[in-house]
């Protein structure tokens, strides 16, 4: 049977940022954009969608809304002729137009930085705020997405984690400042590739030797296989 070392919490930290330092230092968001009000459209426009479903709509509707003056301008129901093809086209449209309308009234047309600025914004919660937060103005701040939550648990990185707030408190906590911000990236990715929702991929994962659930599930297998003993 396999033996595993048990890792401090310390330590596991320490390998997931070396590990991902060294073979992933470009990590980036996988959605399309040009400037901060393009990426607070595309990241609203994301909740509940796939990153590769709102590329396919995103390049007409920044051509149509280039920023926040003709898109406060338009109507909830031009909107969503572009973005019917996404989740919950209707509210998304609504809060996009609504989201636009604000920031022209009260951030004088500027996305803002502070989070609890950001979420004042129609369609904007603490993911996004924290996405926009990190992405745009380089802080360090964890966006927990179904993914960053998973992942994380999974790794052992989070411990009885059981709130997306709880697993982002956690993570920022122990993570180095000038990692939280493209961590938020590294997890993401390996939950979309390969840490899967239903069946990750254990077998064409690389940094089985610092995930707790890998040690666990290994464990309970290696010990189901071993041949029965008969005194």
């Amino acid at each position: 049977m396999a033996s595993f070392e048990a890792m401090l919490k310390q330590e596991r930290y320490k390998a997931f940022v070396d590990y991902f330092s060294k073979n992933s230092p470009d990590a980036q968001t996988e959605l399309n954009y040009g400037n901060a009000f393009e990426l607070l459209v595309a990241v609203i426009l994301s909740a509940q969608c796939t990153d590769k479903r709102i590329n396919q709509v995103t390049p007409k509707l920044f051509e149509r809304y280039p920023d926040a003056h003709s898109l406060a301008a338009s109507s909830v129901d031009e909107v969503f002729s572009y973005i019917r093809s996404v989740s919950y086209p209707n509210n998304k449209a609504k809060h996009l137009v609504g989201m636009a309308k604000m920031l022209l009234d009260q951030f004088d047309n500027k996305v803002p930085e502070k989070i609890e600025d950001l979420v004042k914004l129609p369609g904007v919660g603490r993911k996004t705020a924290n996405v926009i937060s990190s992405v745009v103005y380089h802080n360090p701040a964890m966006a927990v997405d179904t993914h960053v939550f998973r992942v994380a648990n999974r790794l052992g990185l989070t411990y009885r984690a059981t709130t997306p707030l709880a697993v982002e408190k956690q993570l920022v906590k122990n993570l180095p400042k000038d990692t939280i911000a493209i961590a938020h990236h590294w997890l993401i990715l390996h939950g979309r590739y390969i840490c899967l929702a239903r069946k990750p991929r254990c077998e064409k994962c690389p940094i089985t030797y610092m995930c707790k659930y890998f040690e666990k599930n290994h464990r309970i297998k290696s010990i189901s296989d071993e041949p029965e003993i008969k005194s």
